[in-house]
């Protein structure tokens, strides 16, 4: 007969238990970090109701983290030993150069960056959570605060559609159009090195406005990033292209009236314009490199995945 191994539960948790201070300091770090996610959500999803000093917001987040709290404390033995794991992966990760503390910093803090001005931040959390090749290498590429994305960027506004960016709440459109026209106009299409994925920065990309259609969607995204625009980047299996959020069915209208009749008349005549339509009822405007103008026709129109910023 096998013999019977019994194991005491609670002299393993005795075991493997920190000290009660360290324990309650670990779940305040932990419910703080999530706390800040979940508050950006609620706040673009529940009702305000414009209380003096915010005061609304303020019950809401206090709420949030009352709420986590009583949840972590309920799991903390468990929790703590699986922070104690993935700070020592995180460790090993930063000594061999891999995924490691300064990583997972950047990601955490350009998921809070993006989720603030997202009308649906949740989006954000799925898209990472969604599989997606390379997530986290195009995430880092789509570098849209350095200083020569921004300026670009800006540069490309004040030479095309000058006359037109004066038009309120169209402005953000309209510029991300200028953006995409100074790309594309100068796009030369450069593949990877013979058996190699090589993903450009999008500082890197502006130098010479060369590379494969990764490099593209990166730096068409970083620029309408900087500029205020939402652009994601979607994944068709051996393709990847940008699109732009333009909003619902009326600003679709605007955003075609500007491109048939006022921006891009010759290069959209007879021509249709190309676009997705998310399971919110957004609307998402084609800029792939093959496009002469915004809503171009598809080079490939499914979608296996998609990256938000």
């Amino acid at each position: 007969m096998m013999p019977t191994i019994k194991i005491d539960l609670q002299r393993l948790k005795e075991k493997f238990s920190l000290p009660e201070s360290w324990t309650n300091s670990i779940i305040f770090v932990l419910n703080i970090l999530i706390a800040i996610p979940v508050f950006l959500i609620a706040h673009q999803n529940v009702v305000v109701i414009n209380w003096p000093i915010h005061l609304d917001r303020i019950i809401l987040f206090l709420l949030i983290i009352v709420l986590i709290q009583l949840v972590l404390r309920v799991f903390k033995t468990i929790i703590v030993l699986v922070i104690i794991c993935y700070f020592i992966a995180l460790f090993i990760g930063t000594i061999f150069g891999n995924y490691g503390f300064t990583r997972v910093f950047e990601d955490y803090r350009y998921m809070i960056y993006s989720m603030q001005d997202n009308p649906n931040p949740q989006d954000i959390i799925i898209s990472k959570l969604l599989p997606f090749p390379n997530k986290s290498k195009i995430s880092k590429a789509v570098n849209f605060s350095n200083s020569n994305v921004r300026n670009f960027a800006v540069s490309a506004t004040a030479k095309h559609f000058g006359s037109q960016q004066q038009k309120g709440k169209n402005r953000i459109m309209i510029q991300c159009f200028a953006v995409f026209k100074e790309i594309n106009s100068r796009w030369n299409y450069v593949n990877d090195p013979k058996g190699r994925e090589y993903i450009a920065y999008a500082s890197e990309s502006i130098q010479h406005f060369s590379g494969d259609c990764d490099d593209h969607a990166i730096l068409m995204a970083a620029c309408i990033k900087a500029i205020g625009g939402t652009p994601r980047i979607i994944h068709t299996g051996g393709h990847l292209y940008p699109e732009l959020l333009i909003g619902n069915n009326t600003d679709l209208e605007t955003a075609l009236y500007f491109i048939k009749e006022v921006l891009f008349i010759k290069e959209s005549d007879h021509e249709q314009i190309h676009y997705h339509i998310d399971e919110r009822g957004q609307i998402w405007l084609n800029l792939d490199y093959t496009a002469t103008y915004p809503g171009g026709k598809f080079m490939r129109e499914e979608i296996l995945g998609a990256l938000t910023f």
